[in-house]
């Protein structure tokens, strides 16, 4: 088990950079004039070239409905556009048009910008540190059960709530 003071810099550290990129998301959104749910969504597409409804769902781990609200809110601002496929006519094709690759360069654009920045503002020599171990929490993060957290959570102050049963 992990040195508890190790694990809680490692939260807190972990947790400082979720919120600062998550400000970043919502900030690279705003300047297309689209929420971070469309921006992921519309990136996604971008790096697959054409994804279904369900495999959008699975990348962001968002909920069918969820997903198809926000995919025909792409489609009514003319980024996206749905395809029947022609060989399983069940399949719908979700792909970016010129509007949607247009706003993906720029998404992507901004993006490169900012991390590279990040990047120059870490010591060189330490560049590969940084980009090794990264894949590892990654690999850690997906590999964490979220019914643990679940567990840790509920046999703590939200039971004594009455929140978790």
């Amino acid at each position: 088990m992990a040195d508890a003071n190790i694990a809680e810099i490692f939260r807190d550290i972990v947790r400082t950079c979720v919120r600062k990129l998550g400000l970043l998301q919502k900030a690279d959104a705003s300047c297309c004039g689209i929420t971070v749910a469309q921006c992921q969504t519309l990136v996604e597409i971008g790096k697959s070239k054409c994804l279904s409804l369900n495999e959008l769902s699975e990348l962001l781990t968002l909920d069918k409905s969820t997903m198809s609200r926000t995919v025909d809110n792409l489609v009514n601002a003319g980024v996206v556009a749905r395809q029947i496929d022609k060989e399983d006519r069940r399949y719908m094709k979700i792909t970016l048009t010129e509007k949607g690759n247009e706003m993906v360069e720029v998404i992507n654009s901004n993006m490169e910008n900012y991390f590279e920045q990040i990047l120059n503002s870490i010591p060189e020599e330490k560049h590969g540190l940084v980009t090794e171990a990264l894949p590892y929490l990654l690999t850690a993060v997906n590999n964490t059960e979220m019914s643990f957290i679940e567990r840790q959570i509920c046999s703590g102050i939200i039971r004594e709530e009455g929140r978790c049963e």
